[in-house]
Formats: structure tokens, sequence, C-alpha cells
């Protein structure tokens, strides 16, 4: 066993903001950061985390907490109880009463607390008695209350690059409280560990020890170690690299030619890979609009509530709405009618193929605006049976953009069309 007294992942954790890998956005001079972090510096300002698991949250904290020279307090959303809460904040108040040093008050997954519990964070907050540092995975604007989140200072971490994970990989190998350069990693196994982290340091660091526990001291860790290490198979995907867009394309093909196993496979690979889950919705959100349009309106409510879904509830639950997203889309009528047509419109718009708004359809609130002749003439449609009245509402020839597939839910409103188009020619 080559682990200290603690896991790896708790022995190179950061000991100030300077030794923190990522997160530049958020540590540059005089940020709020920096300045919570100087002895004495900025209180009563508390944060709110916001990130992916294993962008440096924690560390964050433990960080300001010894920079600021501040009293640590830690607690966990999934443990903690109001009466745990209540505790800090007496502890806190009395500690600062004689002098002693301010309270840095650590919660995890802050989402977890109910609106009671979170409103008994709100008196030491208010007071300054502790400066709160919450974390959280998942949209604060739904798991906070808005109280709390009013009254501090939201920071959102983005995920680590792949050059991050990869610092803190070699750092752990040759720090003396890490590994202690006890064994060598290659660099295909350090790109597999890269792969497999998917921008989690924690869980990078958590893979490394159990290889360097398997190989033992003065051993070389390879990419097979790594996947026996694991206990994963190593995915040959890179999401920086053409296996990237190679598998999303062959996703977003899948489903628009609308083979649903296929579709679940790419997807599955996509998530075992660590594709970030936000992208996977953001793309089926296109695709509803893109490839399915009005042939099925569903589909695009469908992958807008799978995207929330995913914001809200994270992974690896987050498998689920995406899963049930991409079936529901694959095997629906397929049209790119909607696409078509509003890029052939926009193409005339680009070549000035446009002219004046016709002066019924033109505003007529505005004093003066009758004087004009605005609004004269328009034939309000709810006064007309059929709710359609005969009346233009372009001047000249205006051209047909969008031309229904007959498929699914377009074949009916094909029919529709062409009865509304009659209509409003007066035949």
């Amino acid at each position: 066993m080559l682990r200290g007294s603690a896991p790896l992942a708790v022995r190179m954790r950061p000991r100030s903001l300077d030794e923190v890998v990522g997160q530049e956005h958020l540590l540059g001079p005089g940020s709020p950061l920096r300045r919570l972090s100087e002895p004495g510096g900025s209180s009563g300002v508390s944060l709110i985390l916001w990130g992916p698991p294993g962008t440096g949250k924690t560390t964050l904290a433990h960080a300001i907490a010894l920079s600021s020279e501040r009293y640590f307090v830690e607690l966990s959303a999934v443990t903690a109880g109001v009466k745990d809460v209540r505790s800090v904040m007496e502890t806190a108040l009395a500690r600062v009463s004689e002098g002693g040093r301010p309270t840095l008050l650590f919660l995890d997954e802050i989402h977890r607390f109910t609106k009671a519990q979170q409103d008994a964070l709100l008196p030491g907050v208010e007071n300054g008695w502790v400066t709160l540092v919450a974390a959280t995975t998942e949209n604060p604007s739904f798991s906070v209350i808005t109280p709390l989140l009013s009254r501090s200072l939201l920071l959102t971490l983005q995920p680590l690059t792949d050059s991050d994970v990869a610092t803190v990989i070699d750092r752990a190998l040759e720090a003396g409280h890490g590994l202690n350069g006890t064994c060598t990693l290659t660099d295909e196994a350090r790109d597999a560990i890269v792969r497999l982290s998917s921008g989690d340091a924690r869980r990078a660091l958590t893979v490394l020890e159990a290889c360097a526990d398997l190989v033992g001291a003065g051993g070389s860790i390879t990419p097979e170690v790594v996947s026996s290490a694991s206990d994963r198979a190593l995915l040959r995907y890179d999401r920086a690299g053409d296996e990237h867009y190679d598998v999303i394309s062959a996703f977003i093909k899948s489903v628009r030619g609308s083979d649903v196993d296929s579709a679940i496979h790419y997807l599955a690979r996509m998530i075992e890979a660590g594709e970030d889950p936000r992208f996977i919705a953001r793309r089926l959100i296109i695709l509803a609009a893109e490839d399915i349009g009005v042939a099925d309106p569903s589909c695009l409510t469908v992958a807008v509530a799978a995207a929330d879904a995913v914001q809200f509830i994270g992974m690896p639950e987050g498998r689920i709405p995406l899963a049930e997203a991409t079936i529901h889309l694959a095997l629906a009528p397929k049209s790119n009618a909607t696409i078509v047509a509003i890029d052939s419109a926009l193409r005339d718009i680009r070549d000035g193929n446009f002219e004046p708004v016709p002066k019924h359809l033109r505003d007529a609130h505005y004093p003066g605006a009758k004087k004009l002749g605005h609004g004269k003439g328009y034939v309000y449609p709810h006064d007309v049976p059929g709710g359609v009245a005969k009346q233009t509402y372009r001047d000249g020839a205006a051209p047909e953009y969008f031309v229904p597939s007959g498929y699914g839910r377009e074949k009916e409103l094909s029919e529709r069309l062409e009865r509304i188009r009659a209509m409003l020619r007066g035949q």
C-alpha cells in the first residue's frame, strides 16, 4: 500500500488558492475569492459555489479558511439537520463575542437541505456570525431559497480541462505528501486516467491511487493497469479530438434515421466517456426542431424537459431523461420543413427581397397613426367565421416558405394549410 493515512485526493488538497488548478476565471487578482482568502478580509460575504463534482468546491473552501485564518467548520447536508446548523451559529456567535476568530462554515450539497434547514442559516449569514461557503452541483435558482441566494455571491465553477487534470495527476505522482515518486506513469496511462476522470480531479486521483496500489513501489502504471484498477473499459473517445465529433455525429444521424438502438448505443458511449450531459441535451433540442419540427411538436417539449431535468438532478440520474428523449425523438416522424422555411425566408431578407409592412397591418395605437392610414381596413380574424379573413399580410407575391412533409402531424397540417391559403386568397 502506497497510500498515507488519508486518501490521495485528500492529501493533495491545495492549502492555498495559488495551488488550485483550474478556475482561472474566479482566481484573478482582486477577485471575491482572493479578497475572502486574505487574513481579516471581506467578512460577511457568503458564497455559493455551483459546479460539477470534482471541480474544487471543497478545495476552495478549505484554502480560503486556511489562508484567511478563519475557524473552519464543515457540514454535509446529507447528514446535518437544523439542530446542527443552529449549534454552529451559536458557537460562532459566542466565539466572535469573545474576540475569537471568525467562522467559515462550509456546507456541502446545500441543494439537499429543505427550506426549513436553509432558513436556519439566515440569522448567521445576515448578522455576519459566519461566512457561509455552500457547494452544490444543482442549479441554485431551483435548489436554494431566495433570501439566502440574494445574500450570497454565486460563483460558477467550470469542469476541469484535460490539461488541468493532467497537472493534478503529475503533482500527485511527485509530491511528498502524494505518491512521492514511488511509481511511474506512461503518457498513455495518464491520458487514460484523464479520459476516465471526465474533468473530475477527485476521480482522477482516486483512479491513480488504485493504480499505484496495484503496481506497488517501483512499478509502472500502463493503460492496462488503469483499465484493471478502474474496472471500466477504456473507451476510444476523446472529448477534444475527432472521436468526440464522430460519436456525436453518429448519435444525431442515428436519431434522424430513426434507429433507436444505435442512438441509445452512441448515447451510452458519450455518457460513459464523460461527455457533458448538457451538451447532449442541447443537441437533442436542436435535433427536435431541425429534423422533426411540427411533424411531432411534442419532441421539442420532451427535449427541453430532458435538458431541464439534467440540469436539475445531475448525473448519473440524468442519463434516464436523456435516454427517454433519445427514444422519443428517434421514433418520431421526421421533417426538416421548419428549418427549410426559416432559412429560405432569411435568404430572401438578406437578398433584399422584402417590402414595407402594409398599412392595414401597421401599429395604430399611437397618436396620429390613424391619420397616416395605419390600421385602416384591417379585418379582425375573430370576427370572421372560421377565424381566417380574406386579407393580405404582405404586399406583392409572397413565396410559400413552409412546405409540409406529409409525415406525422404535418400530414394533417398540409390539408389545413391548403384550406387556409385558399381562404386568405378569398377562394
